[in-house]
């Protein structure tokens, strides 16, 4: 091997992963992704049962200076949730039957539409008056569409409940249990994909 090759391949083992934040911007702590996405690989290339789909969806990472781009790591970790909820939509159908798998699906939509069916602006528990929760209208506003989803089969993505984002406001809902809806709501789309 020639010394260019060889100073190739150690610029290419020493090169960030992702695009690194600068200045004041802060971005997913490096090496935490970095271990992260390594166990996730093993993990998925064992084939066991250590690391699922929601375990993907709820990694956190610290923010700190010149970390890694949060919107480059989300998309990754995005296509990686995808891989692990194909591989156990796979092996629950082989194991149950596809129509098993499909009507486990059916049951989650409805949980879903049952809580959904509360009128607007009382779907969730409230923060109190001097505590910020997410914006209710905005939180409605998805919610109804999650509604058409489920009920009409309007066109709805993983991505798009991924990428939800919600303002604050006092007296807001309570933020996990809209994002325990959420998440509940990405397995439904990933179940029947």
């Amino acid at each position: 091997m020639t010394d260019n090759r060889i100073d190739e391949q150690r610029q290419a083992a020493t090169r960030p992963a992702f695009a690194v934040t600068s200045g004041r911007e802060r971005g997913y702590h490096r090496s935490a992704v970095d271990t992260f996405l390594a166990s996730a690989r093993r993990a998925f290339e064992a084939g066991g049962d250590e690391l699922t789909a929601e375990d993907v969806r709820t990694a956190s990472f610290p923010l700190v200076k010149e970390g890694y781009v949060v919107a480059d790591v989300d998309a990754a970790l995005a296509r990686v949730e995808d891989a692990f909820a194909a591989r156990e939509r796979e092996r629950s159908v082989r194991a149950l039957g596809a129509g098993a798998w499909v009507e486990r699906a059916r049951e989650d939509a409805q949980v879903i539409l049952d809580h959904l069916a509360r009128p607007r602006r009382h779907r969730f528990a409230r923060t109190g008056l001097l505590t910020f929760g997410y914006r209710i209208d905005e939180v409605d506003h998805v919610m109804s569409r999650i509604v058409r989803y489920l009920r009409d089969g309007e066109a709805l993505t993983a991505e798009q409940l991924r990428s939800a984002a919600f303002r604050m406001q006092r007296g807001g809902y309570r933020e996990e249990q809209v994002d325990a809806l959420l998440d509940a709501t990405i397995d439904v789309i990933l179940a029947v994909r």
